[in-house]
């Protein structure tokens, strides 16, 4: 089975969130946050090895643009723009989003890292 394709796609800039509603009544209201920090780019991806991203709280969604008819580039105001996020990872991304947030928030929690851009976190050994 293939992932649904949203039948409409909106970009709400005021609150920094990409709207996806889908044939079948579903809806994902997803944060730019979130999408940046889960970009299926190389530079997120590692090769395999993922890249923790912090700093990324105050990141915006800037624009999006068809990649086919298979995914959407998304654009964000810290110049990420190489992830093509496709249909069946938008969709996952949407059922998942609660279980990957928390995944998120904890291995920032685990590096001592901040989803601030503005703090930065020595650990002290005493």
């Amino acid at each position: 089975m293939t992932s649904p394709i949203p039948g409409n796609i909106k970009l709400h800039k005021a609150s920094r969130t990409l709207e996806l509603q889908y044939p079948d009544g579903q809806r994902f209201i997803l944060p730019a946050e979130f999408l940046r920090v889960h970009s299926p780019s190389a530079e997120v991806q590692g090769h395999g090895n993922p890249v923790l991203q912090t700093g990324k709280q105050n990141v915006a969604l800037v624009g999006l643009e068809a990649a086919g008819n298979y995914a959407l580039k998304l654009v964000f105001d810290d110049g990420h723009d190489s992830g093509l996020y496709s249909w069946e990872y938008l969709y996952q991304l949407g059922q998942q989003q609660e279980q990957l947030w928390q995944d998120y928030l904890d291995k920032l929690h685990a590096a001592g890292a901040s989803r601030d851009p503005d703090v930065s976190v020595v650990k002290v050994m005493l």
